[in-house]
C-alpha cells in the first residue's frame, strides 16, 4: 500500500516549493495541485460546479500519481480537503461528494504549512489579510478528520522541519527514511 504524505495549509505557506522539494529530497513522485490550473482558467467566479469539477481533477491526477509510484510514499501539494474549506468559504456549504470522500480517502500524514512566510502576491491568492482565519480552520478540519498532523514553520529551516517530521513517520511507520 502506497501512503500519501499531504502538504497543506493556507494561502502562501509554500506548499507548492516545498512539495517538490521533499518529492526530489526522497526520490518519490508528488501530485501537483489540480486547483491551480483550474481557477487559472476561470473567465467567471467558482461556482459549486467548479468546486466538484476541482474535486474530481485532484482525485484523477492522485490515482494517476499512485498508479506509478515506485517507492511506499508520495507527496500531494493539498488535497481535496482544501475544495471543503474554500466551498464552506465562498459558498457556505461543501459539495456532498467532497463530504463523503473525506472519510473514504484518507492521507496518512499531514503537514500543516504554518503562515509565518511572508506573503507573496500571486493571481489566484485573494487573501493576505485572512491567513490566521483560514489557519484555525486548517486545524478544525484535521482535527475534525482525526488526521495524523505535523505543524511544519520556519523560514530559514521549513524543509529541514518538513523533513524531520517526515523522517519520524516513516521510522515509526517501519519504513526508512531514505534520502537521495
Amino acid at each position: 500500500m502506497i501512503r500519501k504524505i499531504a502538504i497543506v495549509g493556507p494561502e502562501s505557506t509554500g506548499k507548492s516549493t516545498l512539495t517538490k522539494l521533499l518529492a526530489k529530497h526522497y526520490d518519490t513522485l508528488w501530485v501537483a495541485e489540480f486547483a491551480r490550473y483550474y481557477c487559472a482558467a476561470l473567465t467567471e467566479p467558482c461556482t459549486m460546479q467548479d468546486e466538484i469539477n476541482m474535486f474530481h481533477g485532484q482525485v484523477a491526477l492522485e490515482e494517476s500519481v499512485l498508479a506509478m509510484a515506485e517507492k511506499d510514499f508520495i507527496f500531494c501539494d493539498t488535497t481535496f480537503l482544501t475544495v471543503k474549506i474554500w466551498s464552506d468559504e465562498m459558498l457556505g456549504e461543501s459539495p456532498q461528494i467532497v463530504l463523503d470522500a473525506l472519510t473514504e480517502r484518507t492521507y496518512d500524514l499531514y503537514l500543516l504549512l504554518d503562515i509565518d512566510l511572508p506573503w507573496e502576491e500571486d493571481p489566484l491568492r485573494d487573501f493576505p489579510h485572512m491567513r490566521e482565519h483560514f489557519m484555525s480552520i486548517w486545524y478544525k478540519e484535521l482535527q475534525n478528520l482525526g488526521a495524523n498532523y505535523v505543524l511544519v514553520g520556519g523560514i530559514e529551516d521549513r524543509f529541514q522541519n518538513a523533513v524531520a517530521a517526515i523522517d519520524q513517520f516513516l521510522t515509526a511507520s517501519g519504513s526508512p527514511a531514505m534520502r537521495y
